[in-house]
């Protein structure tokens, strides 16, 4: 259904209908179904790995809305690595709610001014309703013997991981092999940026996007190690069993997807309401186990419990905070010229 706003040669007219229905006038259609009995649209710009878990809850989240409202809710997904989508949002793609790899991401919606401030206060932990980490996806058997970070940058391997220029994933990435480093080096940078620039010559292909470098470790067999999210791996290892093994490195990072609900798209679509419902039930039990079933960490602690035997609860994570918050971390480290362009252009 298309959605387009109401005109103004509409406005008396919209004000006097009783039941919501779609409206067309003045050349264009109006989706004013947002406050009735109608149909309505959400586009939910999303990261790559999140495609099973949203094509599962959008269904949830419908029967829910459904149930609540009366109102029949199509939603659709656009993927791709978490710093392009966040760039096609702010150059017009006309997403009601964003759900991407990082709060950085987020934040440059925001900055653009599509995003209301305080954004990241609106939902629970951060506005962040699940968690990940970052794991090791080996071929089966390990024959490399891969077993932490110290291992990708030795003569021979060959790793695969996405470009954290455009892919939220890699930001992680880097940052936990970063954190793993400098605990060794005692907090030399030099010393660390040498090891970083040895673990990056290792990496064969430096995809767009997550989920393009799952594919290219998985079904094109490129690499001896894929540095991934943990709900990727789990993936991967679903789908190709008997094939590749799970290695958790001495030191990760709690990876938190940041939430949120695009404002500026929601008032002309109509649709704030519904946007808003739609991220705040991802915390409800049934979504927050719907998660778990995903390969994703609940942020509900009771759940994520009965998950227990699935996650490594007690991996050693370093959080965003320990480099200073996300927009310190990617002055340092990810804007034009900084670390990462320094280790990996020379």
């Amino acid at each position: 259904m298309k959605r387009n706003k109401a005109n103004v040669c509409l406005k008396n007219l919209v004000a006097a209908v009783l039941l919501s229905v779609s409206i067309t006038g003045c050349g264009s259609d109006a989706n004013s179904a947002t406050e009735g009995n109608g149909e309505i649209e959400l586009l939910n710009v999303s990261y790559d790995p999140t495609r099973e878990f949203y094509a599962e809850y959008n269904n949830l989240f419908s029967e829910y809305w459904r149930e609540k409202s009366g109102q029949e809710v199509i939603v659709t997904q656009s993927h791709g690595g978490s710093g392009s989508q966040a760039r096609s949002v702010i150059e017009g793609n006309e997403a009601d709610v964003v759900t991407l790899a990082l709060a950085h991401d987020v934040t440059a919606i925001e900055e653009a001014g599509l995003i209301e401030g305080g954004w990241i206060g609106e939902f629970d932990g951060d506005s962040a309703p699940y968690t990940s980490t970052i794991v090791f996806l080996v071929h089966k058997g390990n024959e490399k013997n891969i077993q932490d970070w110290d291992d990708l940058v030795k003569d021979g391997i060959e790793v695969i991981t996405p470009n954290p220029k455009t892919s939220g994933g890699a930001c992680w990435n880097f940052l936990a092999a970063w954190a793993y480093q400098q605990d060794r080096d005692g907090n030399d940078e030099e010393q660390t940026k040498e090891f970083m620039r040895k673990l990056y010559q290792n990496v064969l292909v430096l995809d767009s996007g997550a989920r393009g470098a799952t594919n290219t470790f998985v079904e094109n067999g490129q690499g001896d190690i894929l540095i991934a999210w943990e709900n990727e791996a789990y993936l991967a290892m679903e789908e190709y069993p008997d094939q590749y093994e799970i290695v958790t490195p001495s030191v990760s990072i709690l990876a938190q997807p940041s939430v949120a609900v695009v404002d500026r798209n929601v008032e002309d679509h109509g649709t704030r309401e519904a946007a808003e419902a739609y991220l705040e039930y991802l915390y409800s039990d049934e979504a927050q186990r719907l998660a778990g079933k995903n390969y994703y960490r609940p942020s509900k602690e009771t759940i994520l419990q009965d998950f227990s035997d699935q996650f490594n609860l007690d991996m050693n994570l370093v959080t965003i905070d320990d480099f200073g918050g996300w927009d310190e971390a990617y002055r340092t480290y990810f804007d034009d010229g900084a670390i990462f362009d320094q280790i990996y252009d020379e």
